[in-house]
């Protein structure tokens, strides 16, 4: 691991929709271009944490607050107008916006959770702009993805999920992730922030079994937990805007060529080992890491995370 070191520059780049995408760079100017792709949908750069990955004297790392959340703007509360625009492509295009006005030709495409969803979709539109690849809790935000985290968990932890459904309002063969999702895209400001607590409660609850789990709220700010409550139920209710033949794991085989450390806990119950293990399978250049003593990442998922991303600094050099 790293020391974090504070970025040498910042700066906004606006999307053709009317958003200013904030972008942050640390490390080396003149080193190894390096992406970092949050979690979420909707959680943000936060306290820049994600640089302990990355050696700064190696690596020119860049982070970017996805459209909607973190310190781009506007907020997607502030502007719900703009929620159907929010889509996999559009976050695509806004990294390409990011990349263009840094002027970075290839890069190592890094990311956790949700992250790994993005990077894995973007490196799909763009492969020629992706040096390598290193994930951790890796997730593909499919169909059984989203089912088993919103719906068939609950055989899990019932009484939570039961609650879940129960404040969720959903209509006749609404599915709870979709009535979560229209409640907080044009409820009241009320039934939002009510939504907004529920869902939090949920989140909450299906990672109480990782080795690593404190108690406690996910968010202190109630604006920063309705912006990654409207934002994830927004793309798991739309399975990430890739429908059919566009889903990751149906088209895997286009990143053969690419390689990439997958790295996932053992006890990850919100997303289970599976999804990883077929990508690795269907994925030649790859290699999965299983982590037995975790589960949604932790800090020995991201030790590996660290060695892998300095390995591919090891392997070869690339271009900025």
């Amino acid at each position: 691991m790293f020391p974090v070191t504070p970025p040498y520059a910042h700066g906004f780049v606006r999307n053709p929709d009317g958003d200013r995408i904030y972008w942050e760079t640390s490390g080396a100017p003149d080193g190894l271009p390096a992406l970092w792709l949050h979690g979420g949908p909707g959680s943000g750069l936060k306290t820049g944490n994600y640089r302990k990955r990355y050696d700064p004297e190696v690596f020119r790392i860049v982070g970017i607050d996805q459209r909607g959340c973190g310190r781009s703007t506007p907020l997607v509360v502030d502007a719900l107008d703009r929620l159907p625009a929010n889509t996999t492509d559009g976050l695509i295009a806004d990294i390409e916006l990011v990349r263009e006005e840094l002027g970075i030709d290839r890069w190592l495409v890094t990311g956790g959770s949700w992250g790994s969803t993005l990077a894995l979709a973007y490196a799909l539109e763009h492969p020629e702009r992706v040096a390598g690849i290193v994930l951790g809790a890796v997730t593909t935000t499919g169909r059984d993805e989203v089912d088993w985290i919103t719906e068939t968990m609950g055989r899990v932890f019932p009484e939570a999920w039961e609650a879940l459904e129960r404040a969720s309002q959903r209509r006749p063969g609404e599915r709870v992730v979709e009535a979560y999702a229209r409640v907080l895209a044009t409820g009241t400001p009320e039934e939002r922030t009510r939504a907004a607590e529920a869902w939090e409660a949920w989140e909450t609850t299906h990672v109480s079994l990782d080795p690593n789990f404190v108690p406690g709220p996910m968010f202190d700010d109630p604006v920063e937990r309705e912006v990654f409550a409207t934002l994830v139920t927004h793309y798991w209710a739309n399975l990430a805007f890739l429908p059919g033949e566009r889903a990751i794991l149906n088209r895997v085989d286009e990143l053969a060529h690419i390689p990439a450390v997958l790295i996932h806990g053992r006890h990850d119950v919100s997303g289970p080992v599976i999804t990883p293990w077929l990508l690795h399978r269907r994925w030649p250049a790859s290699r999965l890491v299983v982590v037995e003593g975790e589960g949604h990442g932790g800090p020995e998922s991201m030790r590996i995370m660290a060695e892998a991303i300095s390995g591919f600094a090891r392997q070869g050099q690339w271009e900025a």
